[in-house]
């Protein structure tokens, strides 16, 4: 489900790299590995995923849903699919979590209630809902994988590394909050889809939710310079007060850790249990992105640095 955009396009072409029969799902089309096959359908159109898949229930070994954030998403899909997969995997984030003093974040780590209403946190109250209407079904075999933020080609959000890379090119400031101190924890979307392939007929993964992430953690600062490396150049890099960074629209940094503190996730589970490790660190994770973007992503999107200027005008005013 999905498989035009990042983690589920890198994961069509890892499956068919080994050697996996695929078939997609989506609404928009994209490049696809030769023998893949496309279902067009919008699965937000009420009735689309049963009309699209319905003939098609008993073909499949493994789901990946990929595009669910409510339990509607969902519903449809285990009522077709219930009982007639092997494995069910579902993509979930460490957004599920609440904000821990203790680090690691592990699995058993405390999660949002799905019944917070705070519209801050809907996201993560929305896959935390998912997970326990899932994971329990013992028919359905399901696994979610709490992803941590990501990098790497194709990224389908300017306000990620792309916009980022602009501002180095063009060597314009860029904004951190505070002195950039904050732990980021970050993985590759490669390593994510090897981690998705390696579940495939995994017994042990059943009813199972695991941290996906790197083996390297960084800072809001560290991140800046390893982009600055891999664009080639020394970043200008200016501490906006928390103050003032805080109140920015849109956000000096896509990485909420930068106002809220930092985080970092054990992979330890994923390890012990899977045929996985990361095989991206930063830095190289870092020079991937960049020489995506250099050779085709620069011009996919619009850049829009206002905010930026906006946030520099009231440092001026106050200094």
């Amino acid at each position: 489900m999905g498989g035009n955009r990042y983690i589920g396009l890198h994961l069509v072409f890892e499956l068919a790299r080994q050697g996996h029969d695929v078939t997609i799902m989506n609404s928009h089309e994209a490049p696809m590995p030769e023998g893949a096959r496309r279902i067009h359908a919008d699965r937000q159109v009420p009735g689309a995923i049963t009309e699209a898949l319905r003939d098609h229930r008993d073909d499949f070994d493994v789901v990946f849903d990929n595009t669910s954030y409510a339990i509607k998403d969902v519903e449809p899909m285990v009522e077709l699919f219930r009982g007639h997969v092997a494995q069910y995997v579902f993509t979930s984030s460490v957004a599920v979590y609440k904000r821990s003093f203790i680090q690691p974040i592990t699995e058993e780590s405390a999660r949002h209630k799905p019944d917070d209403e705070d519209p801050r946190k809907a996201y993560g109250v929305g896959k935390v809902r998912c997970e326990d209407w899932l994971l329990p079904m013992s028919d359905l075999n399901a696994t979610s994988l709490r992803v941590t933020h990501t990098i790497g080609p194709m990224s389908p959000l300017v306000t990620r590394e792309p916009i980022f890379f602009r501002r180095l090119e063009l060597n314009r400031p860029i904004l951190i909050p505070a002195e950039g101190f904050p732990f980021v924890h970050l993985v590759h979307v490669q390593d994510v889809a090897r981690l998705m392939v390696s579940l495939i007929g995994n017994e042990r993964t059943a009813g199972q939710a695991y941290n996906v992430a790197g083996s390297e953690i960084t800072s809001v600062r560290g991140c800046i310079e390893l982009m600055a490396r891999a664009v080639g150049v020394r970043p200008d890099i200016v501490e906006v007060p928390l103050a003032i960074a805080r109140r920015a629209s849109p956000p000096l940094v896509h990485w909420g850790e930068g106002i809220v503190g930092g985080a970092i996730v054990s992979i330890d589970k994923a390890l012990a249990d899977l045929d996985w490790t990361p095989e991206f660190g930063l830095e190289d994770g870092y020079a991937d992105s960049y020489a995506w973007y250099d050779r085709e992503g620069r011009d996919r999107f619009e850049y829009d640095f206002s905010g930026d200027d906006h946030v520099l005008g009231q440092l001026t005013r106050a200094g």
